[in-house]
């Protein structure tokens, strides 16, 4: 005979349920312990599903983070495709032209302002987000930046891109809000790559023959 119990032990199949199980896990994990200390791994154990499963349905944990969130668009994603795609000297128009395009979307811009509103309400969900900011986008760019102070200029890079969304969606703040995505580009992007660079040292003042 077939034992029917033992059959329905085991890992769970791939299925939309099992999609959802995963998330339920995932967001109450990501809540309670922070961005940094939930692994692929732990949720997979938790879920009852093998990690390959996790991997097959959100590719990683950046990817995981975003589905929890019911994020349409993952900024932590978006970034990594747009380093992936060119080099720094055009990161700053890029950035800002995706920035606009993302949040202006009708499909991915609601459910990325209901996280920032999410952010600024409570203080545990504004912890999780801050963190997975610091990780996800600050700790990446600072990688690719050379000098001691390649975090402080990666910092500069995500708060001027920060004020940017806070402007235009959270406060809807004119002239920000009505401008075209190339009018965004044109006037933002100048900070952004100031950001990353850092403040021009000023010329040093010959000296003076004694």
């Amino acid at each position: 005979m077939t034992n029917t119990a033992g059959a329905r032990r085991g890992r769970r199949p791939g299925s939309p349920d099992t999609r959802a199980a995963i998330l339920a896990v995932a967001r109450r994990r990501f809540l309670q312990e922070g961005y940094h200390a939930v692994t692929l791994r732990s949720v997979a154990a938790e879920a009852e599903v093998d990690l390959a499963l996790i991997s097959y349905y959100f590719r990683s944990k950046k990817g995981l983070f975003g589905a929890a969130l019911a994020l349409g668009a993952n900024p932590a994603e978006v970034l990594a495709e747009l380093l992936e795609e060119g080099d720094l000297a055009t990161l700053p128009e890029r950035v800002v032209r995706q920035v606009v395009a993302v949040w202006d979307d009708p499909v991915s811009g609601p459910p990325l302002l209901a996280m920032l509103k999410g952010a600024a309400g409570d203080e545990a969900f504004g912890e999780l987000v801050k963190e997975a900011v610091e990780r996800e986008i600050v700790e990446r760019v600072a990688a690719l930046l050379p000098g001691r102070n390649a975090r402080q200029y990666a910092g500069a890079f995500t708060t001027v891109v920060a004020g940017l969304i806070t402007s235009r969606y959270l406060l809807r703040l004119e002239p920000v809000a009505s401008m075209s995505p190339e009018e965004a580009v044109r006037y933002l992007a100048p900070q952004v790559r100031l950001a990353l660079r850092g403040p021009a040292r000023p010329p040093t003042a010959p000296r003076r023959p004694r």
